[in-house]
C-alpha cells in the first residue's frame, strides 16, 4: 500500500496531464486500513477500518493528506472533461440576470429588497423609504435602471466577504423603530454565526459581538434588547436563548430559557401582531411555545405544555391565537383557535377540522381573510377564507407546479402575495386581490435565452412493488421521443418530511437541452401526500424509501423514458443516503450515481451524541443504542452494506467544515467502496475543502462545482461527446 503522503506527491503531479483516457490515469488513493471497534451499549461490536479519517478539529496531516490526494485523483479524472465543464459552467451562468433585484416589500414605513451587481457573487441587502402612491413594480423599474437615489444600504455583502473564502449572511433583523440592524454571519460554512449590530442612521458598526450563535434574531420593542440563540459549541445543537443589551458585553448576557432535552430544536420570532416574542422548541414529534409580550419581555408563558406525539405552531393577530396541529390523531393536521391568555390545550376550539386527504402545511393571518397552505394530490394549494366564510383555491395551470405563500409583512391589506413556479416555469411571485380578485404579476425571474414553449412537464405515477402509488415529476425538451434511448437524471429525497416541489431549475435546462429527461421521485419520506407519506418512509418503514425510488426507475424505464443502461441518480444530504442505499440494492440499474454530502454512516454517526444533530434525529432514523432500532438501521447503512460487487460510476462530493454531515462519513464510505468495488467504472471523490453543508458561497463558485459534476454525468450517460445545448445552436 502506498503511504499517503507519497500518493498525494504524485497525484499532485500528474493531475494536470494524466488525463488524455484512462489507462493514462494514476491509481485511486488507497487509504490505510487501521482497525477500530465501534461499540453499541447492549453490546453489539463492528469493526471500522476507516475511523481515523474523523478530525474534529480538521487539522491532522494524514486526513488531510488522504483529501487532497482523491482531490488531486479527482483533477486527474476530470481533466479531460474540463472544456466541457467550462462550456457548461458558461452556459449556466449566461441565463442570470446578473444585476436583478428581489420583489421589493414594504414593513413600518419601508421599502426591503436585495439586488445583485454584474460580475459581484453576494447581494447587496437595502430598502428605500415608503411615499404617498409608492408601489413594489415603481422600486423594481428604478432598480433595473440602475437609478438607486434614495437608497439605503443595509449590506453589502460583496465588502463583507471581500477576501473571505466563504461568507454569510444568515439571518439579519431592523429594529423596531427601524434605526438598528443585527446580522449574524458565518465566515467558515460550519453554521456557528457571529452577531455584530450596525447603526442605520449613521453607518457606525457597533462593538457589540456575539459568537457561537444560531442565525435567528428577535429585537424587542425597546429598540436596545436583541433575542438570539446559542449553540453548543460541540454538538452545535441550539440550547440557550439569551438577551443581549446593547453596549454590553456579550459575557453579560441574561439567560432567559435553556432546553434540557437535547432531542429538540429551538428557534425565536415575533407573532403576526408584533404583541408577543415567542421561544419554539421542536423535535421530530413534539412541539412547545412559551410566549412574553414583546414590550415587556420578562416572563415567557406556554401555550401548551409539550406532549409526545402532539405537533403545534401557532400565531397570534386579531385577539386569538390560531394553532395548527395533529393532536387528537388530526395526521394532516387542523386549525385551532384559543384566547390570548391561552396556557393549554383544553382552551383550544377547532376552526378548520382534519382531513385525510388534505395535509395542511402552514397559514397567514390577514385583517379579513386567512390562507391555509395545503398539500392534496402530491400537489401545493392555497386555500383563501374570508372572514364571511367563503372559500376558494389559487387557481394553477400545469398539470405539475409548486406554490407558496410570499413575503406578506403586513397583514392590514387585501392583497396576498404568493409564488409559482414548474419544472418548465421559472419562479414567478404574484399578488391578487382578495376582494375585486385583480391579479398583477410582480416579477417572474429572467432566465436570459430560454423560452418555456421548447419544454414539457409531466406528471406520471409509478407503481411500487408494495402497490402504493408514486408521484414523479417529469420535465424534457419538445420533440423528445419516449422510445427508450434517452438518457433520463432521476432525482430523490425521502426524509424529514421534506417535499421536493417541481420547482424551476436554471442549472437543468443544459441537460434538457442535449436530450436528457429530468424526475423527481416523490418518494416515501417526503411530505407530498401528506403526513401518512412521511411516516411511511421513516424509522422501522425506512426502507420504502429507497426501494421506492428503485421502482420509480423501473417505471420510466418500462414506459420508455429512458433506456436501461442510460440512467442517473441524484441526491444529497439524506438524499445522499439514499443513493448509498439504492447503489447498494441494486447497482445494475444505474449507470451513474452523484451524491453530494451524503449521510452514509448511519450507524456510527447515530451512536455518537457529541456529533451535531444526532440527538435531535432519534425519532426521524432511530436511537441505535436500542437493540431493534440498530440492526434495523445496520441492515441499510451504505457504508455498512458495502459489498463486494461491481458498482456504478460514482461522483461523490463533501464539504470539510459541514456540520451536518460531516466530511468523514463521505470519506470513509469511499475509502471502503473503493477496497469492495469490482467494476472498473470511475469513483471520484471531491471535498471543498473551504465550505460546509451548502458548498461554496455566492452565487456563481456553486455552479463551478456543479458544472463539474454534471460532466461528470454526461459523459458516463454518453451524451455524444459530453453534448452540445441545442438552444446555444
Amino acid at each position: 500500500m502506498k503511504p499517503t503522503s507519497l500518493l498525494l506527491a504524485t497525484l499532485l503531479m500528474t493531475s494536470v496531464t494524466a488525463a488524455a483516457s484512462p489507462q493514462s490515469l494514476p491509481p485511486p488513493p488507497d487509504a490505510e486500513r487501521r482497525p477500530h471497534v465501534v461499540r453499541a451499549p447492549h453490546g453489539a461490536e463492528r469493526n471500522d477500518e476507516y475511523y481515523w479519517l474523523r478530525d474534529d478539529r480538521r487539522k491532522a496531516p494524514d486526513v488531510l493528506a488522504y483529501l487532497e490526494a482523491e482531490n488531486a485523483y479527482a483533477d486527474a479524472v476530470m481533466a479531460r472533461l474540463k472544456p466541457l465543464q467550462d462550456r457548461l459552467y458558461d452556459e449556466i451562468v449566461a441565463r442570470i440576470k446578473q444585476d436583478d433585484s428581489s420583489v421589493p416589500y414594504r414593513e413600518r414605513g419601508f421599502w426591503y429588497y436585495s439586488r445583485y451587481e454584474t460580475g459581484k457573487d453576494y447581494p447587496v441587502h437595502a430598502r428605500r423609504r415608503d411615499a404617498a402612491g409608492l408601489r413594489a413594480e415603481a422600486i423594481q423599474q428604478a432598480n433595473d435602471a440602475g437609478d438607486f437615489a434614495g437608497e439605503e444600504v443595509l449590506l453589502d455583502v460583496n465588502a463583507l466577504a471581500a477576501g473571505k473564502d466563504y461568507y454569510n449572511i444568515g439571518d439579519f433583523e431592523v429594529s423596531q423603530d427601524n434605526r438598528l440592524l443585527a446580522y449574524a454571519e458565518d465566515t467558515v460554512g460550519r453554521r456557528q454565526y457571529v452577531i455584530r449590530i450596525k447603526n442605520l442612521e449613521t453607518g457606525e458598526l457597533y462593538p457589540d459581538e456575539i459568537k457561537g450563535v444560531s442565525p435567528n434574531l428577535v429585537w424587542a420593542d425597546d429598540n436596545r434588547t436583541l433575542f438570539y440563540v446559542e449553540n453548543d459549541p460541540e454538538t452545535l445543537l441550539t440550547k440557550r436563548v439569551k438577551k443581549h443589551v446593547l453596549g454590553t458585553p456579550a459575557s453579560a448576557d441574561v439567560l432567559v430559557y435553556e432546553e434540557p432535552d437535547d432531542s429538540f430544536y429551538m428557534g425565536i420570532s415575533r407573532t403576526r401582531d408584533d404583541r408577543f416574542i415567542c421561544i419554539g422548541v421542536s423535535s421530530t414529534v413534539s412541539d412547545e411555545l412559551r410566549c412574553a409580550p414583546a414590550a415587556d419581555p420578562r416572563e415567557f408563558v406556554v401555550l401548551a405544555p409539550r406532549e409526545r406525539d402532539v405537533e403545534y405552531d401557532a400565531d397570534h393577530y386579531g385577539g386569538r391565537w390560531v394553532i395548527r396541529t395533529n393532536a387528537g390523531g388530526a395526521k394532516n393536521f387542523k386549525l385551532m383557535t384559543a384566547p390570548t391568555g391561552a396556557t393549554s390545550r383544553t382552551q383550544w376550539q377547532e376552526w378548520i377540522g382534519h382531513r385525510e386527504d388534505v395535509f395542511i402545511e402552514g397559514f397567514e393571518l390577514f385583517r379579513d381573510f386567512t390562507v391555509v397552505a395545503e398539500r392534496s394530490d402530491g400537489l401545493e394549494r392555497l386555500r383563501l377564507i374570508r372572514a364571511d366564510g367563503r372559500e376558494e383555491h389559487v387557481k394553477a395551470d400545469e398539470p405539475a407546479y409548486s406554490m407558496g405563500l410570499s413575503v406578506n409583512a403586513e397583514p392590514e391589506t387585501d392583497w396576498l402575495r404568493y409564488t409559482y413556479t414548474s419544472l418548465t416555469t421559472p419562479p414567478t411571485t404574484y399578488e391578487v386581490n382578495v376582494k375585486s380578485g385583480e391579479r398583477r404579476l410582480l416579477k417572474q425571474q429572467p432566465v436570459l435565452g430560454y423560452d418555456p414553449s421548447k419544454y414539457v412537464t409531466e406528471r406520471v405515477w409509478a407503481t411500487a412493488r408494495d402497490g402504493t402509488r408514486i408521484p414523479v415529476s417529469l420535465v424534457y425538451r419538445k420533440g423528445f421521443k419516449r422510445d427508450g434511448t434517452a438518457a433520463l437524471l432521476q432525482y430523490g429525497y425521502g426524509s424529514y418530511g421534506a417535499s421536493m416541489d417541481p420547482n424551476f431549475n436554471l442549472p437543468v435546462v443544459s441537460l434538457l437541452d442535449r436530450g436528457v429527461v429530468y424526475a423527481i421521485a416523490h418518494i416515501r419520506g417526503g411530505q407530498e401526500l401528506g403526513r401518512r407519506w412521511y411516516e411511511d418512509g421513516k424509522l422501522f418503514k425506512k426502507k420504502n424509501t429507497f426501494t421506492d425510488f428503485i421502482d420509480v426507475t423501473a417505471h420510466l424505464v418500462k414506459e420508455g423514458y429512458a433506456a436501461p443502461d442510460r440512467v442517473a441518480a441524484y441526491g444529497g444530504s439524506a438524499g445522499g443516503l439514499l443513493m448509498g442505499a439504492i447503489a447498494n440494492l441494486a447497482p445494475d440499474r444505474y449507470r451513474v450515481i452523484l451524491s453530494q454530502v451524503p449521510f452514509v454512516d448511519v450507524v456510527t454517526t447515530m451512536l455518537d451524541p457529541s456529533i451535531p444533530l444526532t440527538t435531535n434525529e432519534y425519532d426521524e432514523w432511530g436511537n441505535p443504542e436500542q437493540k431493534d432500532y440498530y440492526e434495523y438501521m445496520l441492515s441499510y447503512s451504505p457504508y455498512d452494506n458495502l459489498s463486494r460487487q461491481a458498482y456504478p460510476a460514482m461522483f461523490v462530493g463533501t464539504g470539510l467544515w459541514d456540520s451536518q454531515v460531516q466530511y468523514w462519513e463521505p470519506a470513509k464510505y469511499v475509502a471502503r467502496l473503493r477496497d469492495l468495488n469490482t467494476s472498473d467504472q470511475p469513483v471520484v471523490f471531491r471535498t471543498n475543502m473551504d465550505a460546509g453543508h451548502g458548498g461554496k458561497s455566492g452565487r456563481f463558485r456553486r455552479y463551478r462545482e456543479l458544472a463539474e459534476m454534471y460532466a461528470f454525468l454526461l459523459d458516463q450517460l454518453g451524451v455524444e461527446g459530453g453534448g452540445q445545448a441545442t438552444a446555444a445552436q
